[in-house]
């Protein structure tokens, strides 16, 4: 402490408070070929709702995989998952992009990612054919009023009308499928379409009345929406006078026709007269030259079409997904505040082409409002666009940080200034049409190779900062199904637990050696053989098959191997009653989900399998699928060589650590040293108060903290644990005595 020099008070504040905090110890993970979701990342998983989210549902190549995931989640709400990486998820083709770990623009090609143009899959798989994406970039885009277009009935095809449009496929008036059509008569409506001003006079007024015509002005009239490029002046070549002056030539952004005498207002929006024909929408769903199919937007079936159209109507196109939004992208009010371009803004909106998303039919003609999985408004074209908020909006980062199933991969070519700093008076160049995209390439591959799946094992080494205590083994066979390529994924998952020291392993034998086998004598005989070539662990538990359930996704019966649910017991041991208690037996040991087993052994198998260290899992009559054995794989007869033993050591053995960690660089005297058995003595009282340990001493003094250990900088605990010991064997004594005996006289 600080010395004081002149006459005052100090405080301090010392904090002796110091426990052993609550560790975790049910926190599960695996590694192993899935559907879709990120691949070579740690992905934390609560429920198989999620599970399915993320990774996709199973199918017949992977479910082995996938059900030793959910059938933990039967007893644990908390599972780390990795996505094995497949080559041909990473084979070096210009298919698409692959991001791992969330790196921001990672340019890794990939042949199993789904892409196309701007977009690629967020993860590689056939699912992410399923993705289309529509890019509305401009207010024409958004929606547009056409004229002068005379439409003609066509016949009706497959409850299709078909309408033809002259000149519908002119530059700013093009109709694609998918567009929703609307009609209207020709006289009410004041027409703004392609063309170019050709007339010598037109009376042109200015916003208020006042001032010259000028180069970037606006020109607005019927049917024209308040931003639309088309009506911008790009120059003015000949005028004289203000206010209502007639002018020779005015040069336009882009080419438009009016009609002789019609009144053009600059900045001031002007709105239309024009009257429906029946007040009903159409689909279109194909254009073929100036041909129309169209269908009612209503009818999803396209019958039931009888509304007449009439000659020299007029057309109000709009994008399909417009009413997802409250108004078309234009200048955004961070662009106009800050003098950086103008027309920055766009929407997209991300949906589901074939239903197999959103499990919505898809209907003949595209999408509907049902199919759409994500929407993203007003983002900004501008590198450096904000929301109102001071938030990055540019819409790269928008979709980066926020879309679930895409990544963005370039501006759309039209867009040529698209992701630049543009400054006042310069627009973000105009894309006339909505740009479709359809995710194509995806491909799925199931068959890893032990490499492989050991790449996704390694990511949970990190024992800093991942956080794991039950590892799931899934299917045994890494390579194929053979004894061989159940050694290497036992091995692999022993290595990892007997590395961390923190967790432990769960494996079932390979499926070949059980599932299909009739004969008990055969089936044990594989299970022990297999298991004779594992390493010895006090880290693994090993049992004894595959059990038989239900398949809801793809309606099938399946076998899957049981360590999920081993692994699952153990979690759900830690919910009812505490680490340190066996999880196997009629208490706790039930296993849910399992219409039957592979191998049931009989009480001649169980003790083959247990004298190998292998824990059977038995269908009693009546009682059910029971974990019967709570063994570890460890081959030394010690306290250790049981399962309850093994967890009570590790929650002592990180819950003390953790907080052993707060006496590093602190002095190690005989204050120190009692800090420490103040902190964990009551931590063990309280552990053999809940019957994990029957005895405990700790020893923390000068006798084991020497001298030489302080020279070397060394602190040293000496924790000594007589752990409570599961029930195993039960012996029952029945002995009859003559009715004149005395029962202590026999009973001693």
């Amino acid at each position: 402490m600080a010395f004081l020099v002149s006459p005052g008070v100090q405080v301090r504040e010392i904090d002796l408070t110091n426990v052993i905090p609550a560790v975790s110890t049910s926190i599960g993970a695996i590694a192993g070929p899935f559907e879709k979701g990120p691949v070579s990342s740690v992905t934390t998983i609560s429920s198989e709702e999620q599970l399915v989210s993320l990774f996709g549902k199973p199918t017949g190549s992977n479910f082995e995989w996938w059900f030793t995931a959910a059938n933990f989640l039967q007893y644990s709400d908390s599972l780390r998952v990795v996505r094995a990486e497949s080559a041909i998820l990473n084979a070096g083709a210009n298919s698409g992009i692959l991001i791992r770990d969330n790196d921001h623009y990672e340019a890794s090609f990939s042949t199993g990612q789904g892409s196309h143009g701007e977009w690629a899959a967020r993860s590689a798989g056939t699912w992410g054919n399923s993705i289309g994406v529509d890019i509305c970039g401009s207010a024409r885009a958004f929606s547009q009023q056409l004229g002068s277009l005379n439409l003609v009935n066509g016949a009706v095809a497959v409850g299709a009308l078909q309408v033809t449009v002259d000149d519908q496929d002119a530059t700013a008036a093009t109709i694609a499928a998918g567009d929703i059509i609307r009609f209207y008569t020709a006289s009410a409506i004041v027409s703004v379409v392609n063309g170019a001003i050709t007339v010598a006079s037109k009376t042109l007024t200015l916003d208020g009345g006042t001032g010259a015509l000028a180069a970037g002005q606006r020109v607005l009239g019927a049917g024209i929406s308040d931003g639309d490029e088309v009506v911008k002046i790009s120059s003015v070549t000949s005028q004289s006078g203000s206010a209502g002056s007639v002018i020779g030539v005015v040069v336009l952004d882009k080419a438009i026709t009016v009609a002789n005498d019609v009144a053009l207002v600059l900045s001031a929006a002007a709105g239309h007269t024009a009257v429906e024909t029946g007040n009903v929408e159409y689909e279109v769903t194909s254009v073929s030259g100036e041909v129309l199919t169209v269908r009612w937007l209503d009818d999803p079936a396209g019958g039931g079409i009888q509304t007449i159209i009439p000659d020299n109507s007029l057309i109000r196109r709009r994008w399909r997904f417009s009413d997802l939004f409250d108004s078309p992208p234009g200048t955004s009010a961070w662009a106009t505040a800050n003098g950086r371009g103008e027309e920055d803004e766009l929407h997209v909106i991300v949906y589901d082409t074939t239903g197999d998303i959103t499990g919505y039919d898809v209907d003949v003609a595209g999408q509907r409002t049902s199919s759409v999985i994500e929407t993203f408004g007003a983002m900004s074209k501008n590198s450096a666009g904000k929301t109102t908020q001071g938030g990055n909006n540019y819409y790269p980062d928008v979709i980066f940080r926020t879309s679930d199933y895409l990544y963005w991969t370039d501006h759309i070519t039209a867009g040529s200034n698209w992701g630049t700093d543009v400054a006042t008076g310069t627009d973000y160049t105009l894309v006339s049409g909505v740009t479709k995209d359809s995710l194509t390439g995806g491909t799925d591959d199931y068959s890893v190779t032990a490499g492989e799946i050991e790449i996704g094992y390694d990511k949970f080494e990190d024992t800093e900062n991942l956080d794991i205590n039950l590892v799931l083994g899934g299917p045994s066979s890494g390579v194929a199904d053979t004894v061989a390529g159940h050694d290497t994924h036992v091995t692999m998952i022993t290595a990892l637990c007997e590395s961390r020291k923190d967790c432990v392993g769960f494996a079932s034998p390979y499926r070949a050696a059980t599932v299909g086998i009739t004969s008990n004598v055969t089936a044990t005989d594989n299970v022990k053989d297999a298991f004779d070539t594992c390493p010895s662990s006090s880290y693994m538990v090993f049992d004894s098959g595959y059990k038989y359930m239900y398949d809801k996704y793809n309606d099938v019966y399946r076998f899957v191997p049981m360590n999920g649910d081993t692994a699952g017991l153990c979690a759900y041991t830690d919910t009812v009653a505490d680490p340190w208690y066996s999880p196997a037996g009629y208490n706790r040991g039930n296993v849910r989900g399992a219409i039957k087993l592979s191998y049931n052994p009989l009480k001649a198998d169980r003790d083959i399998l247990y004298k190998a260290r292998i824990n059977p899992v038995v269908n009693f009559p009546g009682q059910g699928v029971v974990l019967f054995g709570d063994k570890t794989a460890q081959t030394k007869p010690s306290a250790f060589d049981r399962i309850n033993v093994r967890r009570l050591f590790l929650v002592l053995e990180k819950a003390i650590a953790t907080a052993a960690k707060y006496m590093l660089f602190e002095f190690n005297d005989e204050f120190t040293r009692a800090q420490f058995r103040n902190m964990v003595e009551p931590f063990l009282r309280d552990v053999q108060g809940r019957r994990g340990i029957t005895d405990f001493s700790v020893k923390c003094d000068g006798t084991n903290n020497t001298g030489e250990v302080i020279d070397r900088n060394e602190f040293i605990g000496d924790i000594y644990i007589k752990p409570a010991r599961s029930i195993n064997f039960i012996t029952l004594n029945f002995i009859a005595v003559r009715t004149g005996v005395s029962f202590s006289e026999v009973g001693g």
